[in-house]
């Protein structure tokens, strides 16, 4: 009777020291895995072991950070999962990366058009699962490869926010000069300069304004893929830091823009862009436009704020609605390109009252863009429609 008594309370005792260790797991689920939480998925045979790596860095407040909001708001439904983020400056090793990493994960989050030629790793690890961000995949060569059933690919129209962003500055500047800075020339960021170009010249041509869009020679990007249409080439002009990490650089060309007379900015260039953000405090009156995301609060400068609006890239529910098909079992490898006709929108601008300085009738005018761009009235250029700023479906 003393024997059953004894392993009675030993049972209760295990019960107790259980429960005790399952309360103490209510802090922040994403985090660098622990050794717990990695045997705690193992052992559900369900927990997901995420990865994300990045160039600059998970906390730019602007594209990185939206996608790893994503994997955030994936991992707040299911603690059972777990995310390690990963930062590789050196864009010669990222891929050597994504080799070196793919067997400790489940899935690989790859935001940047650097991933593009992961094609052979994912080839060669079909029990794994790939989420690309900004870019389709390319082999060695450069040639493309489509519908690896273990991948998903989301590139968005980019151009389309870049109208918005266009738009935007020429309904709201006062000197008549705006500009678009970006970090590299590829794809999804000559997407926002020419989309930025097309909405100027749009506000101009439909509502009546005269802004100029100014571009210094000095900042000129050489584009990644040549452009299809015009006579670009590779030769895509804007004002290109070269970086999407350096923000002295993102100051630098702002100052040389606002020199130039510009006083709005739209920075499409990660951590780079913030400072232009620097730039236009500095200066004491301007705005800027944000980019990917809502950047209203990292705009603040003493009692006024420096950002007009920002414009919109949705990446972070996408992810998460990736990230849950893949839980669920209902993952299908997929190449899309989002925009705001998609379902949920890829593309827009925020318009929320108290997140942004845009006068009634600037608002106006862009929601009834915005609308007619959604039926496809509207069709502004990118690096591989065909169209440029100057001649695009809408335009005339």
């Amino acid at each position: 009777m003393k024997k059953k008594t004894i392993r009675l309370i030993s049972m209760l005792l295990v019960l107790v020291l259980t429960l005790g260790l399952c309360a103490c797991g209510g802090g922040n689920p994403v985090s660098s895995e622990t050794e717990s939480t990695a045997e705690a998925a193992e052992d559900t045979g369900k927990g997901l072991k995420i990865c994300i790596i990045t160039t600059s860095g998970v906390d730019d407040g602007s594209f990185n950070e939206n996608c790893y909001d994503g994997i955030k708001a994936f991992i707040a439904d299911h603690p059972d999962c777990t995310v390690k983020d990963v930062k590789e400056a050196d864009l010669s090793k990222v891929i050597d990366t994504v080799g070196a990493l793919v067997g400790d994960y489940d899935v690989m989050l790859l935001p940047g058009y650097n991933f593009a030629r992961v094609a052979e790793i994912a080839q060669a690890n079909t029990d794994k699962y790939f989420i690309i961000v900004d870019s389709t995949l390319q082999d060695q060569e450069g040639n493309e490869v489509n519908g690896l059933p273990n991948v998903y690919t989301m590139t968005f129209m980019e151009q389309e926010s870049g109208f918005f962003a266009g738009l935007a500055a020429a309904l709201s500047t006062e000197t008549g000069k705006v500009a678009v800075v970006n970090g590299i020339a590829f794809p999804s960021n000559v997407n926002y300069e020419f989309g930025f170009m097309a909405g100027v010249n749009y506000s101009n041509a439909k509502f009546g304004t005269s802004a100029e869009y100014v571009e210094i020679p000095s900042y000129a990007g050489e584009a990644a893929v040549p452009v299809a249409g015009g006579d670009y080439g590779t030769a895509v002009g804007g004002n290109y830091i070269g970086d999407f990490a350096d923000q002295a650089k993102g100051k630098e060309v702002a100052e040389a823009l606002i020199a130039a007379g510009v006083d709005i900015i739209f920075p499409a260039a990660g951590t780079a862009g913030n400072g232009c953000f620097t730039a236009i405090k500095e200066n004491g009156k301007g705005y800027c436009i944000g980019c990917d995301v809502d950047q209203f609060d990292d705009g603040v400068n003493g009692s006024s704020n420096i950002i007009l609006t920002s414009v919109l890239k949705v990446m972070d529910i996408n992810i998460t609605k990736q990230l849950n098909a893949i839980y669920d079992g209902t993952f299908k490898g997929a190449d899309d390109t989002l925009g705001a006709a998609s379902d949920p929108a890829g593309t827009g601008f925020v318009s929320a009252e108290g997140r942004h300085q845009l006068s009634a009738e600037a608002l106006e005018k862009m929601n009834q863009a915005y609308e007619d761009l959604k039926a496809g009235k509207i069709e502004p250029p990118s690096n591989f429609n065909g169209y440029t700023p100057e001649d695009f479906p809408g335009l005339k």
